[in-house]
């Protein structure tokens, strides 16, 4: 093995929280919607996890069930809005609203007749000792920490392989359709509402499977996963990295997360004071984000290089030119 326990456990969090920032990145990036409420999906999905994973004792149901909760709710909520007709600032504010109501009510379940099964959902205390990932339908056979690595960075690729492959389809470049142009997409015969609702689902359902990567990660789960401070985070990432790619918000994700983690060891800098400059130095000199940046500078270089191959090779057949040819 050639990481240690620390950075094992280091590397399953940032990919875990990657998946979290692929959700956002979908849906924004791609579908025109800015969620506040990304944490209300992710929280979801791991209360959903831990209490399946508490009672049934097996973890395969319990990331099913991570995953079709949150879908579910996304449509719901999704339905109302979009059907709705809720404008967009309108809809940031109502999926921050749901995101602080959910948190209000998971905090005020610390009573233990606020039970599902055998979970005690144990309020502002949280669930402690909710059982990890296990070998498919095989309770007995729990994944080491190196094992929860490689499912955590492998659902993190067939995530990414799977939303990129959507948007390569035909169904990808009508949501971008829809994104760019609402009124014309309506006029080609789509429906937006539709369109956008369907997205949506897509990325609560990516967020709900990101809990359950992220409480597999700590086996514990505590209402802060509804956090607003989370909810900035995501955004923080998806604009650092760049939107409109589905890579950008997995490199904002990972180092912003590199960083905070590094400054919150030093305990000489607040890791929120540095996060802030780090954003304001981004949104200032690369507004576009790092990845479109970069993309960017690449098509640029690679431009020049073939005018320049092509100017050379245009000069060799003029000097390579027989005399006295026309």
């Amino acid at each position: 093995m050639l990481l240690d326990l620390f950075d094992l456990i280091e590397l399953t969090l940032f990919a875990s929280m990657a998946v979290l920032a692929l959700s956002l990145g979908f849906i924004w990036g791609f579908g025109g919607i800015l969620s506040f409420g990304q944490t209300a999906f992710f929280g979801l999905g791991g209360y959903a996890y831990a209490v399946a994973a508490i009672n049934f004792g097996d973890s395969t149901p319990a990331i099913l069930l991570a995953i079709a909760l949150p879908a579910a709710f996304a449509a719901l909520l999704g339905y109302f809005t979009f059907y709705g007709r809720v404008s967009d600032v309108y809809f940031s504010v109502i999926t921050l609203t749901v995101t602080l109501i959910l948190f209000n009510v998971v905090n005020s379940t610390a009573g233990d007749e606020y039970r599902i099964g055998d979970a005690a959902l144990g309020g502002f205390n949280g669930m402690p000792a909710v059982p990890t990932f296990n070998m498919p339908f095989d309770p007995a056979a729990v994944l080491e920490p190196e094992a929860s690595w490689y499912v955590a960075a492998g659902t993190l690729v067939a995530v990414y392989v799977l939303l990129r492959l959507l948007l390569a389809s035909s169904f990808g470049r009508i949501a971008v359709a829809v994104k760019e142009n609402e009124v014309r997409a309506s006029l080609l015969g789509y429906d937006p509402r539709l369109i956008k609702l369907i997205v949506f689902v897509i990325g609560g359902a990516v967020a709900g499977l990101a809990g359950a990567l992220y409480v597999n990660w700590g086996a514990f789960v505590n209402p802060t996963i509804f956090g607003l401070a989370l909810s900035a985070q995501i955004i923080i990432w998806v604009t650092i990295g760049g939107l409109g790619t589905l890579i950008g918000p997995v490199v904002g994700c990972i180092l912003v997360q590199y960083i905070v983690s590094r400054i919150g060891t030093q305990q000489t800098f607040n890791a929120n004071l540095i996060l802030g400059a780090v954003l304001i130095g981004f949104v200032l000199l690369l507004p576009r984000g790092l990845m479109p940046t970069l993309q960017h500078i690449a098509t640029q270089a690679g431009s020049r290089l073939a005018y320049m191959f092509s100017r050379d090779n245009a000069g060799r057949a003029i000097a390579d030119r027989p005399a006295g040819a026309e």
